[in-house]
């Protein structure tokens, strides 16, 4: 089984493509988050860096990548992302630090991130083995409209 997401996160990543293999569990003090903790489950999420936007100062302040899951952990990507310091635009719960950055992204973008209401993470790759007939079935979905907006600002920043 394969699943693929896009993410849409603050900053850029200091290389093309990584994994983050780091164990999640319940969070200490906020039991309706979770947490990368020594002793959790095993979490693996494979990265490749897709775009990078810049903001009106011209410094790069977002990007976009494509995510698989190896695993599949209670929200899984935003935890692991938010965990190397990128957490996801919009992301109310793991990257609420990052509110600030979002006066960086000029008009259009911050516009579009207010409309987006939501973490800019969407489900886009589903391959499984079909249960009787052994046969290989794949699904892929494009952006949403509200993430193409979002893209479309994000690019328009430069």
């Amino acid at each position: 089984m394969r699943r693929g997401y896009m993410a849409f996160i603050w900053g850029v990543p200091n290389r093309p493509s990584g994994t983050i293999d780091a164990p999640i569990d319940r969070h200490p003090h906020a039991r309706e988050k979770m947490a990368v903790r020594q002793g959790g489950r095993e979490a693996i999420t494979h990265w490749e860096l897709q775009g990078t936007y810049h903001g009106h100062d011209g410094k790069p302040i977002a990007s976009l990548l494509a995510c698989q899951l190896e695993t599949g952990r209670t929200h899984q990507i935003r935890v692991h992302l938010s965990h190397i310091g990128h957490p996801l635009l919009g992301d109310a719960v793991y990257g609420s630090h990052f509110k600030t950055k979002a006066g960086q992204l000029g008009n259009q973008g911050k516009e579009a991130l207010t409309a987006l209401g939501r973490q800019a993470l969407h489900a886009y790759l589903l391959t499984l083995e079909h249960p009787r007939t052994g046969e290989l079935l794949h699904w892929e979905a494009a952006l949403p409209k509200d993430l193409l907006l979002l893209q479309s600002a994000l690019e328009a920043a430069v």
